[in-house]
Order: structure tokens, then sequence, then C-alpha cells
């Protein structure tokens, strides 16, 4: 296995291993501050339109590399 195939790899591992441990978080903010179904629906709303956004941006790079 060559450096390459190694940080394709671990880039894709490490970063969905980050975005639990951010839900997580979410999730755990939203318990603490009481803030409702609305409340924890806006911060997952909110979360996920990051994580959406950083998938786009990888499908496009992707895209444009063939």
């Amino acid at each position: 296995m060559n450096e390459a195939v190694f940080s394709q790899i671990s880039m894709a591992v490490l970063l969905t291993g980050l975005m639990v441990w951010m839900g997580f978080i979410v999730w755990d903010l939203a318990k603490k501050s009481k803030a409702g179904k609305f409340g924890t629906f806006m911060m997952f709303t909110i979360m996920g339109a990051g994580v959406l956004g950083f998938v786009i941006k990888t499908v496009l790079v992707e895209i444009i590399q063939i």
C-alpha cells in the first residue's frame, strides 16, 4: 500500500469518525440545553447542511478530475 492509498483510506475513515463525533456533541448540547424537538431538529439540520456541503464538494472534485 503506497502513501496515496493510505492517505485516501485514512481520510475517509477519520472524517467519518469526526462527523459521528460532531453528531454526538450536537446531541449532547441539545440535551443539556433542553432545546426540545424543534431545536434539536434545527441543530442537526444545520450540521447536516455542513456535512452535505463537504460531501458535494468531494463528489464534484472527483467528477472534475475525470
